[in-house]
């Protein structure tokens, strides 16, 4: 069509009452590309410095990456990982409820486990744990000044893995209370109040009713706080534990003097592992977070045709349902 004919179409257009076409064009962002061509010029420069410079030992880092001493001491790390965390969790959804209850005395407790564990660094924590065969020597159970079940010699046990899940887990706690609590605070009110009128007790509420909902803002940052305790495994020679990935290369780097590349096999295998936990956490957010957005899932959208005898319109580029007019939902 000639620049006349489209001319004459427009204008017959708008005679009809009709809106003149919108000529579109694509707004150019010279900043971005300028941006990133800097970028890649840094980071293709770093490389090569990288490659080339002689301190990293390559060679060391590539002999010593899947040896088999620290792929052990990673598997260690992991498993300090996890139970540490899980004791954490489970001790920090006890300590929320406790800041929650009615009772003075469960609140009081509750809040002077916080702060003693929230105000003293780790570090410290764990040499206390690492001392902790020095301060008690024995452990007796029982009944005081009648009877004495269990007598644990302290000094002779080698806990030390024992004491680093104990040192990170009580300490990670408090800061798991405080994230359970707030996602305990999310949840409306209305919740409450309704498990109330059908008769549940403040426990039940808080286990059936309140805890499930506060989930999606729980996971999150205790994704984070699960990818902060990998990381922070790397103080438990504090203990003293050696076993795990830090203190295994610390090890290796000290009978070879080779310190740079074997802080880079760590550096490696940490990021391998939160990657990993990353992915994990993803997941689990997209599960807790169904029903919290206006994207139905595809049984959702299934259900909802089958309810309404009719096939349903989606949105190609929201996956959402169409606004109706007035407000309603088609």
């Amino acid at each position: 069509m000639s620049e006349n004919q489209t001319s004459a179409a427009a204008a017959a257009g708008a005679d009809a009452g009709e809106p003149l076409p919108i000529k579109a064009v694509p707004l150019r962002r010279p900043g971005r590309w300028i941006a990133a061509a800097v970028v890649v010029v840094l980071l293709a420069l770093f490389v090569y410095g990288a490659a080339t410079n002689e301190a990293f030992g390559w060679d060391v880092y590539g002999r010593y990456l899947f040896d088999r001493r620290i792929t052990e001491a990673a598997w260690v790390t992991v498993q300090l990982t996890v139970m540490a965390m899980a004791l954490a969790v489970v001790l920090g959804v006890i300590i929320a409820v406790m800041r929650l209850s009615p009772n003075p005395v469960l609140r009081s407790t509750a809040w002077g486990y916080l702060w003693i564990f929230r105000g003293t660094p780790v570090y410290v924590q764990l040499v206390f744990w690492g001392l902790f065969p020095s301060i008690y020597k024995s452990i007796d159970l029982g009944i005081p000044f009648v009877h004495q079940f269990v007598h644990i010699e302290v000094q002779g046990l080698e806990a030390a893995f024992l004491f680093a899940i104990v040192g990170l887990g009580l300490n990670e706690a408090a800061y798991m209370a405080e994230i359970v609590r707030a996602g305990v605070g999310s949840v409306n009110e209305g919740q409450t109040e309704a498990s109330t009128a059908l008769g549940m007790t403040w426990s039940q509420t808080m286990r059936r009713t309140v805890l499930p909902q506060a989930m999606r803002v729980i996971i999150p940052p205790t994704g984070n706080e699960l990818i902060s305790m990998l990381k922070t495994t790397s103080l438990v020679s504090a203990i003293p534990f050696s076993l795990e990935l830090y203190g295994r290369q610390g090890d290796i780097a000290g009978a070879n003097f080779q310190p740079i590349p074997l802080l880079l096999v760590a550096a490696t295998w940490y990021l391998a592992i939160t990657s990993v936990l990353m992915v994990g956490q993803y997941y689990l957010e997209r599960h807790y977070s169904k029903g919290a957005s206006r994207t139905l899932t595809a049984r959702q959208l299934q259900a909802l045709a089958d309810a309404q005898g009719k096939p349903v319109v989606i949105e190609p580029s929201t996956g959402t349902l169409p606004d109706a007019p007035g407000g309603e939902r088609k």
